[in-house]
C-alpha cells in the first residue's frame, strides 16, 4: 500500500508518519497492513510531485492546514484551497482512492465556534470533501478533531497542553485565567491509533449531536472514540505533580488509558537534558548503601541495598508491612524466623537466577552477602510508604 500524507512535517503528521515507519520496516506487528511507500508532502515539497503521489497513492491523508495565519482570508485558502488541488489532482489521474479529511470541531459553528473563521474553512473544505465523494464515488473519511496533545506539539501556538506542558518542564510561567475551562482533548496516540482503523478499512464512523459524535455504522463522519474531558485546573494540578515527582519519588497515580497517564508521557516529552537526570539520596554507611527509588500512594516503594563483602543486613520484622527482596547481582542467603519459634527459613539467591523472596509479617529477617570480594545488589519493594512516626520495624536477629 501505498499512502500519501499531506501536512506531513506538522503535529499529527509526523507521528503517523513515525507509526507508518515501524510497520512498513517490520518493528510493529500487531497491524493487518503492508505499508510498501510513503509519500510526505509539506508546504516546502516541490509541487510537481503531487502528480506523482497523486497518481500511485492507495490512501491518502489530508492533514494540510493553517491554524496561525496572518490575516483570515489564508484560513480559507491554506484549509479550502489546497484540498480542492488535492481533490482535482487526484481525479486528473482517475485515482478514486480513499481520502482521509483532518477537519475540526469547528467545523460544526455551534456556541463559540458560531463566528470561527477557521470553523468556516473546515466546514468548506468538509463540503468540498462530500461533493468529491459523490462525483467519483471515491470513499471519504472526514474527522472533526476536538484539542489535541502529545509529544511533538508545538508549545505556544495552538495547544494549551503542549504550552503547559513546555513551560512547567522549563521552568517557564503559566496563565490560567479559569481553572474551571473544560477542554476535551484526544491524545495523539489515540488519533493515531483511529487512522490506523481507517487504513485497515474499520474507522469509526458516526453522525454529530451538536458537538458530540453519535456512533453509527453508517455516518456522514468518522471520529477517534477516545477522548477526554479535563479541567485547566486539572491539567495544571497534574503538570505541577508531574514536576515535584524527582523530589518527592512519588509518582502519581496513572491507570491505563487515563488522561493522566496520557498527559505524563506527553509532560515527560518537553523536558530539557539536565531535567532528564537527577540525583537520589544515598543513605551510606560502611555496611553499604540504601536508596529510596519510587514511591507511591497506594502501592509502596521501591529502593535499591548494597551490601558490602561479608555483610549481613536487615535483622528486624514488622507487623503489618512486608516486602519482596529481589537480588539482581551477588550471591546472598536471605534468612526469616517467625518471632514466636525457633525454625528458620533460608534461601539461597543468586543474580545468575533472578527470584523473588517474600519477606513475610510477624518474622524476623535479614539478607547476607555470601561474597567475600564483590558488592551484592538487591531491588526492595515495600507494600507501604516509610512512615518514620510508625515505622513497623523492629530489631531481632534471626540466629541468637
Amino acid at each position: 500500500m501505498n499512502i500519501l500524507i499531506t501536512g506531513a512535517k506538522g503535529f499529527v503528521g509526523k507521528n503517523l508518519v513515525e507509526n507508518l515507519k515501524t510497520i512498513r520496516d517490520g518493528k510493529n506487528r500487531t497491524r493487518q497492513l503492508a505499508v510498501d511507500e510513503i509519500y510526505e508532502y509539506d508546504i516546502d515539497t516541490d509541487p510537481s510531485l503531487l502528480q506523482e503521489y497523486c497518481h500511485k497513492a492507495d490512501f491518502v491523508f489530508n492533514l494540510a492546514g493553517v491554524n496561525r495565519p496572518q490575516n483570515q482570508e489564508e484560513f480559507m485558502q491554506g484549509n479550502f484551497g489546497f484540498a480542492s488541488t488535492l481533490l482535482d489532482t487526484l481525479k486528473a489521474n482517475q485515482n478514486t482512492c480513499p481520502v482521509m479529511l483532518s477537519s475540526s470541531i469547528q467545523a460544526t459553528l455551534i456556541g463559540r465556534y458560531g463566528e470561527s473563521d477557521y470553523g468556516k474553512s473546515k466546514l468548506a473544505g468538509e463540503e468540498l470533501f462530500f461533493d468529491y465523494s459523490k462525483e467519483t464515488g471515491a470513499s471519504v473519511l472526514v474527522y472533526r478533531f476536538p484539542n489535541l496533545f502529545g509529544k511533538w506539539c508545538r508549545p505556544n501556538y495552538n495547544s494549551a497542553v503542549a504550552t503547559f506542558c513546555n513551560n512547567i518542564a522549563n521552568d517557564l510561567p503559566i496563565q490560567v485565567n479559569d481553572r474551571s475551562t473544560q477542554l476535551e482533548l484526544l491524545y495523539i496516540d489515540d488519533l493515531v491509533d483511529e487512522m490506523l482503523d481507517a487504513l485497515e478499512g474499520k474507522p469509526h464512523r458516526c453522525n454529530y449531536n451538536g458537538l458530540d459524535p453519535v456512533a453509527t455504522e453508517d455516518g456522514r463522519y468518522c471520529y477517534a472514540p477516545i477522548t477526554h474531558k479535563v479541567t485547566l485546573g486539572e491539567i495544571v494540578d497534574l503538570l505541577d505533580s508531574f514536576k515535584t515527582q524527582p523530589k518527592t519519588l512519588e509518582m502519581p497515580e496513572i491507570p491505563y488509558n487515563s488522561f493522566g497517564k496520557k498527559l505524563y508521557s506527553t509532560y515527560l516529552s518537553y523536558l530539557p537534558k539536565e531535567a532528564a537526570c537527577f540525583d537520589l539520596k544515598m543513605n551510606v554507611d560502611d555496611r553499604g548503601s540504601f536508596t529510596e527509588l519510587l514511591k507511591t500512594a497506594n502501592c509502596g516503594q521501591f529502593s535499591v541495598n548494597i551490601s558490602k563483602p561479608g555483610i549481613t543486613k536487615g535483622q528486624h520484622w514488622h507487623n503489618t508491612k512486608w516486602e519482596f527482596f529481589i537480588v539482581v547481582s551477588g550471591d546472598a542467603l536471605i534468612q526469616q524466623r517467625r518471632i514466636t519459634d525457633d525454625q528458620v527459613l533460608e534461601f539461597r539467591v543468586s543474580g545468575d537466577k533472578i527470584q523473588a523472596v517474600h519477606m513475610l509479617p510477624g518474622y524476623t529477617h535479614n539478607i547476607i552477602n555470601l561474597s567475600e570480594t564483590k558488592d551484592l545488589v538487591t531491588v526492595m519493594w515495600a507494600n507501604e510508604q516509610f512512615d518514620p512516626n510508625k515505622p513497623d520495624t523492629f530489631f531481632e536477629k534471626v540466629e541468637a
